[in-house]
């Protein structure tokens, strides 16, 4: 199983990012992803997730309304829209697979069992 991300990079407060993240490897479609996040000198954290088939999401509080997940499983690739990005969104930005077939994605990290090698977002004031 692999999960590869892309998108991240520099990009000044109040601009967009668009992430990526392709799997493979995965032999059955009934899987959740979701995206966390890591600052330095911080413990990794949720910020959104979305069922297998894409009819239900999660997000924390403080990206609600300007993240967006979405996935296309015909690509098997998850997305992750960040609007009005702030310096505090500043993180590495992993994306994880939950294979166990929850209705509803989970926002617990220990719940997902594949990640990805992160890819860095930097959000200059």
């Amino acid at each position: 199983v692999q999960l590869v991300e892309s998108g991240g990079g520099l990009v000044q407060a109040g601009g967009s990012l668009r992430l990526s993240c392709a799997a493979s490897g995965l032999t059955y479609k009934n899987y959740a992803l979701g995206w966390f996040r890591q600052a330095p000198g911080k413990e990794r954290e949720f910020v959104a997730a979305i069922s297998w088939d894409g009819g239900r999401t999660n997000y924390a509080d403080s990206v609600k309304g300007r993240f967006t997940i979405s996935r296309d499983n015909a690509k098997n690739t998850v997305y992750l829209q960040m609007n009005s990005l702030r310096p505090e969104d500043t993180a590495v930005y992993y994306c994880a697979a939950d294979y166990s077939g929850r209705y509803s994605p989970t926002t617990t990290k220990d719940d997902y069992e594949y990640w990805g090698q992160g890819t860095q977002v930097t959000v200059s004031s």
